[in-house]
């Protein structure tokens, strides 16, 4: 029997004992003899970031109407209905309630960080916590490189927003990891020549290069951590031509189209949409706009005033990059993941806003071939607690995996040391059913 799969019997085990997520279809993974884990049939990601905490109870768990103002525990908004029955939203989600049905809202994923944003972040990337001996790769660097990009002429992996090491390839090293903007009105600036750089010039810099890294690949032959810079620098210097860049063009596409994406997030929907056309695997897209409400999603005191804005920006960018990759036949092969820090609590704080909340809170699926129900998991009455079906961030983790067809029981190796890709979570059967 290979290490592999007495890992896989172990987790099971401790899985059944613990009464985890998706308990009743756990008997399909828990022996050789009876079915293997789901595998889905995904090719790419858009993975989009809502930084600072976006508040379930206030999106894709709503529950009864609170009240600031006396200090009643509740929803800020009212709730309405969508495409599925029985599931509700918030009533700034109007243009996405009516495609609930090609979405999931996981309403029970948790956690154990509550009061450390960059904490939270990384947990909500790597899957896994902080330590002092291992740098865990993020999600979409497992994903470059257990599948790599679908086309030759495009990286495997794509970031809209900042970079962080939360972010980063981890202990997979440089090879997987990724390729960043912030602007959207043009391509990354590492892939743009400097003015006064003509092709010749360019040439004979190239030529130039070449020199430096063979002496450098003979000198340090062997040297794993060389060896993944120069393959980033080989794919660096493909991407850097016209024809790569031509996807950060988003004037090429209709105005009505531009539109209907809406501001500045869904420009950056809409150039993830283009870089899936164009073969990237891994999309992440960053909702940085602070300056609506001068918190982002991070909604204490008065931050929540205006919250609403965030919310409207999410539901005609997300609803319209759901319709735009159905009808390019794209949206059964892209994964829709939405993800943030953790939730929020149904209290109001002292200045009406919201703190932080970990212990019960919704990420979101769309698309990917995924049998959707609209929502899974169930809260309390205030989305405080988890009544039905947890979902830890490993459990979710392994769901994106699985849907991608990779395997979420396999081990990568940080050197010697075998390190599980999701920290034995288990895939949300129902939504391969």
């Amino acid at each position: 029997m290979t290490i592999d799969r007495m890992k896989l019997n172990r987790r099971n085990a401790i899985s059944l004992a613990a009464g985890a997520a998706c308990l009743p279809s756990l008997s399909a993974y828990g022996s050789e003899q009876t079915s293997p884990m789901p595998l889905g049939k995904a090719e790419h990601v858009i993975s989009i970031w809502l930084g600072g905490g976006m508040g379930q109870i206030d999106t894709f768990d709503p529950k009864r109407r609170g009240d600031p103002k006396t200090k009643k525990p509740g929803s800020y908004y009212d709730a309405i209905p969508t495409a599925v029955q029985g599931v509700e939203v918030c009533e700034h989600l109007p243009t996405l309630a009516p495609l609930m049905d090609r979405v999931t809202a996981v309403r029970t994923v948790h956690h154990d960080v509550i009061d450390e944003h960059a904490a939270a972040s990384n947990r909500m990337h790597t899957g896994r916590p902080v330590t002092g001996t291992v740098v865990y790769p993020s999600l979409g660097s497992i994903v470059a490189n257990q599948k790599g990009a679908v086309s030759d002429d495009a990286p495997p992996y794509v970031l809209i927003g900042y970079p962080n090491v939360s972010r980063g390839p981890g202990f997979l090293g440089a090879s997987s990891g990724y390729l960043y903007l912030t602007d959207t009105s043009k391509g990354p600036s590492g892939l743009s020549h400097p003015y006064g750089i003509q092709s010749d010039r360019q040439s004979r810099r190239e030529q130039f290069l070449a020199t430096t890294r063979n002496a450098a690949r003979h000198r340090f032959a062997g040297d794993k951590k060389l060896l993944d810079y120069d393959d980033a620098l080989s794919q660096t210097l493909k991407l850097s031509g016209p024809e790569f860049n031509r996807v950060f063009k988003l004037d090429e596409e209709s105005d009505d189209l531009r539109n209907r994406y809406g501001g500045e997030f869904g420009q950056r929907c809409l150039l993830a949409r283009r870089l899936v056309e164009r073969g990237v695997r891994f999309i992440e897209v960053s909702h940085n706009l602070n300056f609506v409400n001068g918190t982002g999603w991070d909604v204490h005191n008065a931050g929540i005033v205006n919250q609403h804005q965030l919310i409207q920006d999410l539901d005609v960018a997300m609803a319209t990059l759901i319709h735009d990759l159905e009808a390019r036949k794209l949206l059964d092969k892209t994964l829709i993941v939405i993800t943030s820090e953790f939730g929020r609590p149904p209290q109001f704080d002292g200045g009406g806003g919201r703190g932080h909340q970990g212990k019960t809170f919704t990420c979101v699926l769309a698309g990917g071939g995924l049998n959707h129900c609209g929502a899974y998991g169930e809260s309390d009455e205030l989305s405080q607690s988890i009544v039905k079906d947890p979902v830890s961030v490993p459990d979710f983790f392994a769901t994106i995996h699985a849907s991608l067809g990779i395997d979420p029981s396999k081990y990568l190796y940080d050197g010697d040391r075998p390190v599980p890709i999701t920290d034995n979570g288990v895939p949300i059967a129902k939504l391969f059913a």
